[in-house]
């Protein structure tokens, strides 16, 4: 060991250079050996900072010294998962988030949630809402309201309108959820069901047959539960993609619909209103150039006769090879069911609709208004409240799949909304950033005798956005169809 090396561990030395006046360290100082380092801290004395092995921190009162068992490891917290600012780590089922006018009932095996409101119970409350008073109380027309809400909505996106609409017709108002949207029960779809083909598979709950079916359901549900002829039908409001399931329901029973109201519907019209005419042109020319050929054909040489059979010889060959394109048509679109299926039943797809829900859902609701300064707290956290129910990301990918992959064998909605003949509604907003106005005045002009209004300042949300004028014009509507505002004059004059 060093001569410098003992100094510092000597106990007679170490205290006396702590103790030491400032003279007698500036003169140890200046007689101590040379280094071969220099101190970074020139102006504090460096035999200070060695210490004994022996020493403990009551030498040191100004320093804490944490030992290992004051030691505490730094863990960090998980991060809470969250979608549209809806805590995702306790999800409940859809029972629980129950409000206190919900009503459940079973419909093929799928708990559906739905509310209902009757003209005698509101007539009952103390309070009535001062949009409510300016309503005629009680007009009779008698028939039930079945409300139809849209992708992503549910029964909540009618709650302003539900009473005023109850009090108009003088009859009950119902409000459903189909399943994959609000507080329906979410039921799993086996992948089997895609490849079994037998009649004994339940149906699918996502489907458009499913939702068409409940609402029959409920149509006859206050048609059990009233008393009068006229319940027998049912007025369907629809808005945006409800409209598809209010107009396939006519088609499927148009005896049970007594009017459609369509709110921005998200319906394809036709490009062309012309395409109609010129089909039903090209109709008749077939049927007149089929005529003169069979009389020109009885009255010419054989020669025709001959062009004749190979004319039908090539219709029979060209239907043999669309027979066959049909075949391999049907087969890739039996792969690509299959494909899609399974893609949007991995956790690949549930990853990615949780992070577009999180990112566009709130800006999607707000981009519906006109004004989304007015979207209030309220109406985000009716239109988040689903997303608190289990499953609630594989609902809307089963939705998805039974709409991308529907093997209906109807033909398109769209060339068949000439053939309604019920009494028909549609409402737009004028700002509708969703579904244009224009394509809801197109399909206006395409089915016979409907009536067609535009809300102002008004988005894709009429019913929740303008209340009033949504009303008025439905009021308008009913008064002239139904023919009670006639009599009402009369009683009025008399």
């Amino acid at each position: 060991m060093s001569h410098y090396g003992a100094l510092c561990l000597s106990p007679q030395v170490q205290p006396k250079l702590i103790h030491s006046s400032p003279t007698s360290t500036a003169n140890f100082r200046t007689h101590r050996p040379s280094l071969p380092f220099r101190s970074h801290r020139p102006s504090q004395p460096l035999l200070p900072q060695a210490t004994s092995i022996t020493s403990s921190a009551a030498d040191f009162p100004g320093e804490h010294v944490v030992g290992d068992a004051e030691r505490k490891p730094t863990t960090r917290r998980p991060k809470r998962r969250s979608v549209a600012g809806v805590d995702q780590e306790e999800l409940v089922e859809p029972r629980e988030l129950a409000d206190a006018d919900s009503l459940f009932c079973e419909f093929n095996g799928v708990e559906i949630h739905y509310k209902i409101c009757h003209h005698a119970e509101i007539a009952e409350e103390e309070e009535v809402r001062e949009e409510d008073r300016r309503l005629s109380p009680e007009v009779a027309i008698a028939f039930p309201i079945i409300l139809l809400h849209g992708f992503g909505a549910s029964a909540f996106s009618w709650d302003r309108v539900m009473k005023p609409l109850s009090r108009l017709v003088g009859s009950k108002v119902l409000a459903f959820d189909r399943p994959a949207f609000g507080l329906t029960a979410r039921r799993t779809v086996r992948s089997g069901d895609d490849d079994d083909d037998s009649l004994a598979r339940p149906l699918n709950p996502y489907s458009m047959t499913f939702s068409v079916l409940a609402t029959l359901f409920f149509i006859d549900l206050l048609a059990a539960a009233g008393k009068k002829e006229e319940e027998e039908k049912a007025i369907l409001i629809g808005h945006s993609a409800g409209c598809l399931v209010a107009v396939e329901t006519y088609f499927e029973a148009p005896d049970r619909v007594a009017a459609l109201i369509l709110v921005a519907p998200a319906i394809v019209a036709p490009l062309t209103l012309w395409r109609i005419d010129k089909e039903k042109e090209m109709q008749k020319g077939n049927q007149n150039e089929d005529g003169d050929s069979n009389l020109l054909i009885a009255s010419l040489n054989p020669f025709m006769r001959i062009w004749k059979a190979l004319k039908n010889l090539y219709i029979h060959l060209l239907e043999g090879v669309l027979s066959i394109l049909k075949g391999m048509r049907d087969m890739i679109f039996s792969s690509y069911t299959k494909a899609l299926s399974a893609l949007l039943r991995s956790a690949f797809a549930s990853m990615l609709v949780r992070m577009i829900i999180d990112k566009f859902g709130i800006l999607a609701i707000r981009y519906s208004w006109f004004d989304p300064s007015q979207v209030t707290d309220h109406v985000l956290q009716g239109y988040t409240k689903p997303l608190k129910t289990k499953g609630w990301e594989m609902a809307l990918l089963e939705y998805t799949s039974a709409l991308l992959t529907d093997s209906s064998s109807k033909p398109p909605l769209s060339g068949r909304l000439a053939q309604i003949s019920c009494p028909v509604l549609i409402i737009t907003g004028d700002s509708d950033r969703l579904v244009p106005s224009w394509n809801a005045e197109h399909i206006s002009r395409i089915i016979p005798g409907s009536s067609f209004e535009v809300i102002k300042n008004c988005g894709h949300l009429p019913h929740e956005e303008r209340v009033e004028e949504f009303l008025f014009v439905i009021e308008s509507f009913l008064r002239k169809v139904f023919g009670f505002l006639d009599d009402q004059l009369i009683l009025a004059a008399a």
